[in-house]
């Protein structure tokens, strides 16, 4: 099975940044558990207020995860992680357009309308997309 597919099988119950970090997770040593109890509070944008996309927190937790960093280590490789997140982010921009939920979405997920909307235009299927194109890109900057 593909990241894309395990991420999109985790978002059935899940939400956004879930599914992203579980399907890489256990790669790097983070049990699949763990990381759903790390990325619970990123999705809508990070508990609902649709600020950063939850797939795009998603996948720069498993950008910190894939480089290795250790308490010990330098700048360096810090400077090296932010590098890598920069270009993830302006990567999934180009596609999409932003990185913002709210912008995203084009609704309010923190009002009782704005999430009746979500609802009843079945945007969890746009939320899909930025899943797959999250590991999509992913794939690239991990392997």
């Amino acid at each position: 099975m593909t990241k894309v597919e395990i991420a999109e099988n985790i978002f059935k119950t899940r939400n956004c940044a879930q599914s992203v970090l579980a399907a890489f997770a256990e790669d790097y040593g983070l049990e699949k558990e763990k990381a759903l109890q790390t990325a619970v509070g990123f999705g809508g944008g990070m508990g609902r207020l649709q600020e950063t996309c939850g797939a795009v927190t998603g996948a720069i937790m498993v950008l910190g995860l894939s480089s290795g960093y250790k308490e010990s280590d330098g700048r360096e490789k810090i400077n090296d992680v932010y590098s890598k997140v920069r270009s993830f982010v302006s990567d999934f921009s180009a596609k999409k357009g932003s990185v913002k939920c709210r912008e995203l979405l084009g609704c309010d997920l923190t009002t009782p309308e704005g999430q009746k909307y979500f609802d009843e235009h079945k945007l969890r299927r746009e939320c899909e997309g930025y899943i797959r194109l999250a590991c999509e890109l992913l794939e690239g900057y991990v392997n």
